[in-house]
């Protein structure tokens, strides 16, 4: 629970020596104040530290209106989102007030009123920064009283005249006077709902039905959208897209490292302890694979491949543990190679490709997936001696594995191998990591290397590999 501060009337407000802020230098002040203390301006972001941030660092600090512009699944709105917590943990409001006035400036008309009522004895209420933060996805169908407000019918079954303001019902940008509103996917918003955004920009007030209620709102507004949209000849009106007082775009992780510590951020793993253990070399594999589709041009550049990508595909691995694990019986679940192969079928859906393509979209992202695995299998394993293994082969030997071996089962076929300790090593399993889940995993990453390598040869049928000579 929030502990909210004391003052519950304007004159208690005032001998607290509360200083009124805008938004705007509210978020400059707090942006500052973390730059100047080191202290994380963006918690959860990943991979934008030399790239986009400094850039919005310098919007916030200029106090613009601004537009982050990328395709799907680069962290826009989780970005958005952080923005809130610049805002000051606390801020007054006149109570009840549905706009948010704050106590020393009221600007509707209710407050108005009230406030000269009342004088210092106007009761106020307090709002967590939480609250200060509202976000629209836009959608054809969006219309201005979403937005902006309209005339509310029962205000005017209980008497009230056409004319009054008190008669509107306002809408998601009047109600986030005072924070944050984000407008995620702004071209898709129709014209006439974009202008109507305009003149909050412009003038800030709102215009409902005929005639103009002048209400100086008090927001930083964000919008997202896709570079192709967000263009002249797009479907953005020309005078909005110039009144942002900053364009940003944002990018995919730059660097596998970047993509390695998103996918371990964000993934899902543990279901309340029901989840597995996923090894790093497998989320090497699931990182290179995910940076393979971006890259391919097979796949439609322009739609992007999402960070949710990576993330669904570790999940997915993760869930063919845990199904194993429930099906043979093991205590703990480690997912393995042969968990791998199911995320193509389950992940297709998110890859746009290029017409040509049609029909090959599984062929594409299979062959994908290997040359991932063998990325990975070079850079971990590329030189450690797996000689003892290949061993097992001579005079015809054969170990066929699957997503529902269980690992005991499967160290049980390969037998003792002599440099296990080094191959887990390679792999990046180190102390905790010796149960046989592990050992399997690890096993098998090195049969499947060696089969990728060409040292090996390997029959899948029906999700039965039989790795021989």
């Amino acid at each position: 629970m929030h502990q909210t501060p004391g003052a519950r009337t304007l004159r208690e407000l005032r001998e607290s020596g509360h200083v009124h802020r805008t938004v705007k230098a509210e978020i400059r002040e707090n942006l500052l104040a973390r730059l100047r203390a080191g202290e994380s301006r963006f918690p959860g972001i990943v991979g934008f530290d030399d790239t986009v941030l400094p850039r919005l660092e310098r919007a916030l600090l200029a106090g613009h209106d601004l537009v982050l512009l990328g395709e799907r699944g680069q962290g826009k709105t989780r970005l958005i989102r952080t923005i809130a917590g610049l805002l000051d943990e606390w801020t007054p409001v006149v109570e009840k007030c549905e706009i948010n006035d704050h106590p020393y400036a009221p600007v509707c008309v209710r407050c108005v009123r009230l406030a000269a009522e009342a004088g210092d004895d106007l009761p106020i209420s307090w709002r967590h920064r939480d609250e200060r933060y509202c976000e629209k996805l836009a959608t054809p169908d969006t219309s201005v009283g979403d937005l902006i407000g309209d005339v509310d019918p029962i205000k005017i079954a209980e008497g009230r005249t056409l004319g009054d303001p008190e008669t509107v019902h306002y809408g998601l940008v009047p109600r986030s006077n005072r924070g944050v509103f984000s407008v995620n996917e702004l071209p898709d918003l129709a014209e006439r709902i974009q202008v109507s955004l305009l003149n909050v920009l412009e003038e800030r007030d709102v215009q409902v039905r005929g005639y103009s209620l002048r209400l100086p709102l008090d927001l930083l507004l964000i919008a997202s959208a896709n570079p192709e949209d967000y263009t002249n000849r797009g479907r953005i009106i020309t005078p909005l897209k110039d009144r942002f007082g900053a364009e940003i775009r944002t990018h995919y992780p730059l660097d596998l490292a970047a993509e390695l510590r998103l996918i371990r951020q964000e993934a899902r793993l543990d279901w309340n302890g029901l989840g597995s253990d996923l090894p790093g070399h497998l989320v090497d594999v699931i990182a290179r694979f995910t940076r393979l589709v971006r890259e391919s041009t097979a796949v439609d550049a322009r739609s992007g491949v999402s960070a949710r990508f990576a993330v669904a595909a570790a999940e997915t691995a993760s869930a063919s543990a845990v199904r194993r694990a429930a099906l043979a019986g093991e205590e703990h679940a480690v997912a393995r190679i042969c968990d791998l192969p199911g995320i193509v079928h389950t992940l297709r859906g998110k890859v746009e490709f290029e017409v040509s393509e049609e029909g090959r979209e599984t062929e594409i992202l299979a062959h994908l997936l290997r040359r991932a695995t063998a990325e990975t299998f070079r850079s971990t394993l590329g030189g450690t001696d797996l000689v003892p293994l290949l061993e097992k082969f001579t005079d015809g030997g054969q170990v066929e594995s699957g997503e529902l071996v269980p690992a005991a089962e499967l160290l049980r076929r390969v037998g003792t191998v002599a440099g296990l300790s080094k191959i887990m090593a390679g792999v990046g399993m180190g102390e905790g990591d010796e149960s046989p889940g592990h050992a399997a995993a690890a096993v098998e990453f090195a049969l499947e290397g060696l089969f990728l390598t060409r040292r090996l040869s390997k029959d899948d049928v029906d999700g039965v590999m039989t790795y021989r000579t």
